[in-house]
């Protein structure tokens, strides 16, 4: 028997509400049987928790299933289970208000990321993401009963400003919502939904690794195989190499296998693996990033930002929130507090992890992604010492082997004060470098940086272990001992009237000139001054059309280079100052090109050595 039906008019907001899921919030259509598939699973996780607490309730939990049934010449797809059902209340307080779903302010925001972004995926409730059939659909029938109940309950409504309701007498358990599907248009992405290749795609994309059957026809079209929810002991190392493969888009094995379970209030599952080798698009602006993010092992989004940062863009993996506070854009995560303690939680878990492999898969590892990981000594400072405790540096002590900041200092040289290190463009410019000499000499360990990031977080970390990170390149270095200092003092007033002439003849490319103690075979070197830009930095920042000063450097001599101490020897013999001046010209010219920098007029260097060679000879 059938009661008469009513006709009720949607709340003002869920009116609202439902427009602008229909005709702005998804992107992409398909997510609708998502949306259905995952209030079906969450209908079926009720009615089994609901069976365990009432063992009176009086229903079969032996076969708890979802069902999709297509009626290709009706135009109609029914998405049915035999969960839990809903009663008339339930029913209308879900769908015909947004009481359980939000409120305007709700409506604003969703509005707001829409036109931020221009997509905005949903994790839905009932309310919302049932409103997403309409995007396919031209009327929706539920038909549903409550577990434990005699009655059930017909639903119906074009989507527009009212929908009917009444009593039915022969529901099945469960609730079954039809779809009178709209006309297959491949221009507006409606494809045809009652085509089993389709709904198949779909489900396996959505829906392959909720906990219950997804049945069509006869058939179970998703895995069930949700490997984070299995325990690891029965999982093989195949099985994970596999699903790598699938999330990851890679064929090779992954270098690491990172599993995380969080229990609690809050309680998720994060799958997660270290690649073997880098993506093309690592180091590319647009490149993506990110895991996949579940719902109680429902599919939301690929490459879920808020969950890694940056400097671990190349992690992949799955993780599966269990609940979330909100339905949530990728916008709202970023702001989602249980998303960031997730984020902090899987961040740590993976640096332990890196920290724990062993020497061989690190070494593949760091060759791969060590450039990536040290853009975290910037971004990350709250994990800053746990990045450093994971990074390597080539050094002056191997030609093979890298260094951490703790072995160098384990290392360090009875009285070194400093951890020494220069960046260049590569290893050989700056083994070849003037600046190295008396580090050398003293026998002085010299980090080698030559990627473009390690201009910067030198300088943002400054200091490991008490031990400042100093460049070599810059400021002034004194490694004399006591009696050399002596002897140093001495040269400097020999050469006091000749560095005060120097620095006004070369005035145009120089800040100061000065003795150095840095030097042992090399005439000259150019230095910065501690807080200078480096030669690198500054052509990184020019080449990124960011305007600078012309930053000039402080130009050091060796005294007891043959080529200097003649220089002070002509000029305390009064020689002429021009012909002196393009000496000098030519060994500021030399300690450029020896550091690698690019001489602004080669031509007239040229010609200037050529005179001397000639004159020489």
């Amino acid at each position: 028997m059938t009661s008469q039906a009513e006709t009720l008019e949607f709340q003002t907001e869920a009116r609202q509400l439902l427009q602008l899921v229909i005709h702005s919030i998804y992107s992409n259509k398909d997510t609708f049987l998502r949306e259905l598939v995952s209030n079906a699973s969450d209908a079926l996780d009720k009615l089994k928790l609901a069976a365990f607490q009432d063992k009176d309730l009086g229903v079969d939990t032996d076969d708890l299933h979802i069902s999709l049934e297509t009626d290709a010449e009706a135009r109609t797809l029914t998405v049915r289970d035999n969960g839990i059902g809903m009663t008339r209340d339930e029913v209308i307080g879900l769908i015909g208000t947004i009481a359980k779903s939000g409120t305007a302010e709700f409506i604003r925001e969703l509005k707001a990321n829409k036109d931020a972004a221009g997509d905005t995926d949903l994790i839905g409730q009932f309310g919302i993401g049932f409103y997403s059939s309409f995007m396919v659909a031209d009327k929706v029938t539920i038909v549903t009963r409550h577990a434990g109940t005699d009655e059930g309950v017909r639903w119906e409504s074009t989507g527009e400003s009212t929908y009917t309701i009444e009593e039915v007498a022969d529901a099945p358990q469960g609730t079954a919502v039809t779809l009178h599907l709209k006309p297959a248009n491949e221009e507006e992405h409606l494809f045809d939904y009652t085509d089993s290749a389709k709904l198949t795609q779909i489900v396996k994309r959505y829906s392959d690794f909720i906990t219950w059957p997804v049945r069509l026809g006869e058939d179970t079209i998703n895995s069930r195989k949700a490997l984070w929810a299995r325990p690891q002991s029965e999982v093989s190392t195949e099985e994970y190499a596999e699903f790598y493969k699938h999330v990851a888009h890679d064929w090779t094995d992954p270098l690491e296998t990172i599993r995380l379970q969080a229990e609690g209030t809050f309680e998720y599952q994060a799958l997660l693996f270290i690649p073997s080798r880098a993506p093309m698009d690592l180091f590319m602006r647009d490149g993506k990033r990110g895991v996949q993010l579940y719902v109680k092992r429902v599919f939301i989004m690929d490459d879920c930002e808020a969950l890694v940062p940056e400097y671990l863009r190349f992690i992949k993996g799955v993780v599966d929130a269990q609940d979330l506070s909100l339905n949530v854009s990728r916008e709202i995560l970023q702001q989602d507090r249980q998303i960031q303690l997730m984020r902090r939680r899987l961040v740590k878990k993976v640096l332990s992890s890196i920290k724990a492999l062993d020497a061989e898969k690190y070494k593949t590892f760091w060759a791969e992604f060590g450039r990536a990981v040290k853009e975290g000594l910037l971004q990350d400072v709250d994990n800053r010492e746990a990045i450093l405790e994971i990074s390597s540096f080539e050094s002056t002590a191997s030609a093979e082997d890298l260094t951490t900041l703790k072995q160098y200092v384990e290392r360090m040289t009875e009285g070194q004060e400093h951890i020494y290190f220069m960046t260049g463009d590569n290893r050989s410019t700056i083994e070849n470098s003037p600046h190295l000499e008396a580090f050398k000499a003293k026998g002085y360990e010299v980090l080698i940086l030559t990627d473009p990031v390690d201009e910067m977080w030198v300088e943002a970390v400054g200091q490991f272990d008490g031990k400042q990170l100093q460049s070599i390149a810059k400021g002034e270095v004194d490694l004399s001992t006591e009696e050399e200092k002596s002897e140093a003092a001495q040269r400097e007033t020999d050469f006091a009237e000749l560095l005060t002439w120097l620095g006004s003849a070369l005035n145009d490319q120089v800040k100061a000139v000065r003795l150095s103690t840095r030097l042992t075979t090399s005439p000259a070197c150019i230095v910065g001054d501690s807080f200078d830009l480096s030669p690198q930095l500054e052509k990184m920042y020019r080449a990124m059309g960011q305007p600078l000063p012309d930053i000039k450097r402080v130009l050091e001599l060796n005294p007891t280079h043959p080529l200097v101490a003649k220089l002070h020897e002509s000029f305390g013999a009064g020689a002429d100052k021009a012909g002196l001046a393009e000496t000098a010209e030519l060994i500021y010219g030399m300690a450029l090109l020896a550091e690698g920098g690019e001489l602004v007029d080669p031509a007239r260097f040229t010609k200037l050595l050529s005179e001397k060679l000639t004159a020489a000879l």
